[in-house]
């Protein structure tokens, strides 16, 4: 099982703040994981920002943004040798036009 949490800097406000979009990132990211999508939840919070989670039968995918700092706060978590979480963090940070990634992965034993 891998775990990956990073969190997209220098990204346009205006998408972080699209809840369609960032809802059409997360569902291209999941199939950029070879993973099946289960259900997609979202959330735009007001005045700004946009939360979505994707369930995942290898587990999820989740994001939450802060438009006012362009930035936005990812995991990525699948099980599965057929998986591959990160070409979904790859295609997020070129979805979302990041100048940035701060990234770190860990390997979920279920020992």
């Amino acid at each position: 099982m891998k775990h990956i949490l990073f969190t997209l800097k220098g990204c346009p406000s205006k998408s972080l703040d699209d809840e369609s979009f960032i809802r059409d990132c997360i569902y291209h990211a999941s199939n950029h994981c070879k993973s099946q999508l289960l259900s997609l939840n979202s959330h735009k919070f007001e005045p700004q920002g946009v939360t979505v989670v994707a369930m995942l039968a290898e587990s999820h995918i989740s994001i939450h943004t802060w438009p006012e700092k362009g930035m936005a706060v990812c995991d990525v978590f699948t099980c599965g040798d057929h998986t591959t979480p990160e070409s979904g963090v790859e295609y997020l940070q070129m979805v979302l036009e990041a100048k940035d990634i701060i990234c770190n992965e860990f390997i979920r034993p279920l020992e």
